[in-house]
């Protein structure tokens, strides 16, 4: 199994020139904890997330260290930490080392990168440009499909079938989340992300039954907590 096989396609990305506010909506409009940030061009320059927005001006909380942390601080280190606390703009505060992984690597590539880096996902990309996201509960959701056996390459009609259903998901404005991701082998396919309603949970459901080629649709949605809902 490769990366284009597991990842989240329907990926939530923000430009380098938007204000940190339009960052911090689109994470609680889709109920995200980061995101890419793409060029014009579609290639992902940084990563920005909540962690990166923690620290503001605006709501007070600015880092204080106390009078001895200060003295050995570095000027440098302070002066990053003050263009976090109050730019404006996702190019300031985003993390600028961003590290991606091709469409066609393995899933061993991507626990390793995982797993040396400390990173919970990864920006996959093709021909350098922004395709999907590929995160540790993607790796999750793969071995949980496979319990009792060694993931084998998906056949070509599987991977056609997991790009015409994520086509179908991706389509349906009135999903709650930006996170759902289908898996497909011989034509099974388990729909996993977070729901915010039984009928939610159903019509997604009925929306991959429609799909041609779809054999068996397996319900894996969990319930969206309430506190990621803004309610």
């Amino acid at each position: 199994m490769q990366a284009k096989d597991i990842m989240t396609t329907s990926v939530v990305s923000i430009g380098p020139e938007a204000s940190i506010q339009d960052a911090a909506q689109l994470m609680l409009d889709n109920h995200i904890s980061g995101l890419p940030v793409v060029d014009a061009d579609g290639k992902p320059v940084g990563l920005i997330s909540e962690g990166d927005l923690m620290h503001r001006s605006e709501i007070g909380t600015e880092r204080r260290r106390p009078w001895w942390l200060r003295m050995v601080t570095s000027t440098a280190s302070e002066a990053r930490d003050f263009v976090k606390e109050h730019a404006q703009s996702v190019a300031d505060v985003m993390s600028k080392n961003v590290i991606t992984i091709d469409e066609a690597a393995p899933l061993g590539d991507i626990a390793e990168v995982l797993e040396s880096e400390g990173i919970k996902r990864l920006p996959v990309v093709r021909d350098e440009k922004l395709v999907g996201i590929v995160s540790r509960s993607n790796l999750l959701r793969a071995l949980a499909s496979h319990p009792a056996q060694t993931p084998s390459a998906p056949k070509a009609d599987d991977r056609n079938l997991r790009e015409a259903v994520q086509k179908a998901l991706d389509s349906q404005e009135w999903a709650s989340s930006g996170a759902l991701n289908p898996m497909v082998s011989d034509g099974v396919v388990e729909v996993w992300g977070y729901v915010t309603s039984k009928d939610e949970r159903r019509a997604l459901l009925l929306t991959v039954e429609q799909v041609p080629g779809v054999k068996k649709v397996i319900d894996r949605l969990g319930s969206m907590p309430s506190y990621l809902r803004g309610t």
